[in-house]
């Protein structure tokens, strides 16, 4: 019952959004159907930690500690998202930068964009994983153009071809994957659960199920953001609404990297080696770098933050590829902190440029002045992202860091000098925005800052303590993946 509605509900609101997304109760009605589903994705962690993993509607959803996490995250993420979003585009509309037509695609195309991320951690079927990843990209091209403007349409067309690539690379890796099942499980859907693929990981063909990797890790890899595959991600940060930048950054990109870490443990089931441990190693650290240098060049805020999300998405790939449970559980807590950081610096960002006007960093300045609100989320976020104590970001990296020095140490100096570089570009970049001489202007509308600080506050209470349900709940995950 509590998957069919958490399946269910924004399935339902992406419909009825459809008809009555233009009218003046449409963000509320948003923001109501998000906050269902959070809640039917509270009920069912609750009864998974209770009762354990459900296989539910002819094997076909399967419910575990690993993907209810997410599943739990995506939910809350996308129900404060559409709080601040109800602000947000009410003063887009006001300012004449949207129609109410377009309001009425992005409030549909949103609910149907958190469904599809949903329906991505809850199918146990791989063909179906696909179909709805594809989906994913497609809701979020329409939301990435929403504004029509020369430079969205290109960053929208740029999405769509990567991510297309990518996911017909994935498409062939999926193919590959039911090629060496079905000579274990037999011809039929069930070649394709991942479930019944588990259990009999290592009967599959190595050479196969290694070649596979390779194509399922590049296609998923370019919507996780990794590096080289990672050019779609900044243009789709900087030209989309900022809700949209807040759960692309915050939710899909872990949606994204769930699939490669659900396909690496077949293979390494399989394989007996590390192989795509390495892999994801590889990808995860030149991501990493390449993000913390490329920071310093830039000169729009969106764009900054998007960059920045590319280093963090490097560095759980890393922690994952390195497996085992304690740089597992790392991962796992690097992504519950990284989503509501850089979710809540997205929605202080998103308010400042409708302040300032303008998106560049050099003509924003003095937030602390004009908004003091807006001027602290911003600073605390970034200081949070940057990995300073007492945030989870902190705990999480310190956690990955120790790991890399006992099992990987040759990485070590790559990802410090990483972390050192990005500190001071986004630092350099973010402390004159917040602290400068004002420039900001009045808001028609209050900005909705409550979700920036509830999600600071979260991340600030895991760096200092994990609650004991919560530290099971990771452990059991670890232990499922690691």
């Amino acid at each position: 019952m509590e998957l069919l509605l958490v399946l269910g509900v924004p399935f339902a609101g992406g419909i009825l959004l459809g008809f009555w997304g233009h009218r003046n109760f449409a963000p509320e009605l948003n923001s109501g159907m998000s906050l269902l589903t959070f809640l039917a994705a509270a009920v069912l962690t609750a009864r998974i930690i209770a009762d354990g993993p459900i296989l539910v509607w002819d094997e076909m959803f399967f419910v575990d500690s690993f993907n209810v996490f997410l599943v739990a995250l995506t939910a809350f993420v996308a129900f404060t998202t559409s709080l601040f979003s109800r602000p947000y585009m009410r003063i887009e509309l006001h300012h004449g930068k949207l129609s109410p037509n377009r309001l009425r695609l992005y409030h549909s195309m949103y609910q149907m964009f958190t469904f599809t991320m949903l329906l991505v951690l809850l199918t146990n079927n791989v063909g179906i994983l696909w179909v709805a990843m594809e989906a994913a990209t497609l809701t979020t091209v329409l939301l990435v153009s929403l504004y029509r403007t020369p430079a969205s349409l290109e960053a929208a067309w740029k999405y769509f071809i990567l991510c297309g690539v990518g996911l017909a690379q994935a498409l062939f890796g999926t193919i590959l994957l039911y090629f060496a099942a079905e000579k274990v499980l037999g011809p039929g859907g069930t070649a394709l659960l991942w479930t019944h693929l588990y259990d009999v990981k290592d009967q599959l063909e190595p050479t196969v199920l290694g070649l596979a990797f390779v194509f399922l890790l590049v296609g998923y890899g370019t919507k996780v953001g990794l590096a080289p595959l990672h050019n779609w991600l900044p243009d789709a940060h900087a030209e989309g609404p900022t809700p949209i930048s807040a759960v692309l950054s915050g939710l899909l990109l872990n949606v994204a990297l769930y699939a490669v870490v659900r396909t690496k443990v077949l293979v390494e089931g399989a394989l007996g080696t590390h192989f795509a441990g390495n892999l994801m190693m590889g990808f995860g650290l030149l991501s990493v770098v390449v993000a913390a240098f490329l920071l310093s060049r830039q000169k729009d805020v969106k764009r900054l933050f998007a960059y920045s999300s590319v280093e963090h998405m490097g560095l759980m790939t890393f922690a994952f590829g390195m497996g085992g449970a304690v740089a597992t559980f790392a991962a796992m807590l690097h992504m519950t902190v990284h989503s509501l950081t850089k979710s809540a610096i997205f929605f202080a960002v998103g308010h400042a440029a409708q302040k300032s006007g303008t998106q560049i960093i050099a003509d924003i300045r003095g937030l602390i002045d004009s908004n003091p609100t807006i001027g602290w989320g911003l600073m605390l976020g970034s200081l949070a992202i940057l990995g300073m104590p007492p945030f989870g970001v902190f705990a999480s990296e310190f956690m990955i860091l120790t790991v890399a020095m006992h099992q990987q140490p040759w990485a070590t100096p790559f990802l410090l000098a990483a972390l050192g570089v990005a500190f001071a570009a986004i630092f350099g970049k973010v402390q004159p925005m917040v602290f400068g001489t004002a420039t900001a202007k009045r808001l028609p509308h209050p900005p909705a800052l409550i979700p920036v600080f509830v999600h600071l506050a979260v991340v600030l209470l895991l760096g200092l303590y994990i609650p004991p349900y919560l530290a099971e709940w990771y452990r059991q995950a670890a232990q499922l993946i690691g």
